[in-house]
């Protein structure tokens, strides 16, 4: 039996208060609105009741969100895709956001088990005068379990359209990519912070952004480095032996762009705390 989820969140701002609806067909929910840090940002958490994705399998998240509505939205654990016979499993994202929007995509790790066929796309489509942050965290098998990744192929394909797209196949075959100085390096754990915008960003906030992701700490076991592929993104690529490190960091960065960019607290979702 495969399961196909389908869900669709959309955000407005009345009277100061960002409000979300949404609409669900299949085994994907969202919980209640959470106001931690006031009525402006809408809290909310993503959850899949059968808790990975085998082949088949097939995922779907639409948001919208109106002129100076901000959302953020995370899930209470990971996002497992589990080994295959051959079909695909897929998780698609679609967000569009409207002029003065602010999206905060933060969904915690992605697990590739070992025999997994897996697509994960996300995009997300900002008008001028729109911004968000995002991240992407994959962690292949489960080493200290002793189930590394030995056969099976994750896509992964994340984009801005018009400003930015990456895009790659890991494969459990590619030891080049997995364990060659120019790609994985033996690592096992790749996070992936962005800030984006629907319209270029000024120089000097840019290279602020730069300078404080490779302030933010520094960790022995990780390899990370700060880029802008253009003037609408700026890119922070953490490489680490397991998800624990590597999502340290991204949340150092995270506070500190918020309050940078923001000028808001880190406000981490109660999610994280339980």
């Amino acid at each position: 039996m495969t399961w196909h989820g389908h869900l669709r969140l959309d955000y407005r701002l009345a009277d100061g208060r960002t409000v979300g609806h949404d609409r669900h067909d299949g085994p994907l929910r969202v919980l209640q609105r959470l106001y931690p840090e006031g009525p402006a940002v809408c809290h909310q958490v993503l959850v899949h009741p059968p808790g990975g994705l085998a082949g088949g399998d097939e995922l779907d998240v639409e948001l919208s969100l109106t002129r100076g509505s901000h959302a953020l939205l995370t899930t209470p654990g990971a996002t497992r895709f589990y080994r295959s016979k051959g079909p695909l499993a897929v998780q698609r994202v679609n967000a569009r956001l409207a002029d003065g929007a602010r999206l905060e995509w933060l969904p915690l790790e992605t697990i590739a088990f070992d025999g997994c066929r897996a697509e994960n796309r996300l995009s997300f489509d900002l008008a001028p005068g729109a911004e968000m942050m995002g991240w992407d965290v994959l962690a292949l098998g489960l080493p200290a379990s002793d189930a590394a990744f030995r056969r099976g192929q994750v896509l992964q394909d994340v984009r801005l359209p018009g400003a930015w797209l990456e895009r790659g196949l890991i494969d459990a075959a590619d030891h080049r990519l997995l364990d060659g100085p120019l790609g994985w390096a033996g690592q096992r754990a790749l996070g992936m912070l962005w800030f984006g915008a629907g319209a270029p960003i000024d120089g000097t906030r840019r290279q602020a952004l730069l300078d404080t992701a490779r302030e933010a700490g520094h960790d022995a076991v990780l390899d990370a480095g700060c880029t802008s592929p253009n003037d609408r993104v700026v890119v922070l690529r953490v490489l680490g032996p397991r998800v624990e490190p590597v999502m340290q960091r991204l949340l150092r960065t995270r506070a500190a762009w918020r309050r940078q960019a923001w000028d808001l607290a880190a406000c981490a979702p109660r999610v994280w705390r339980t």
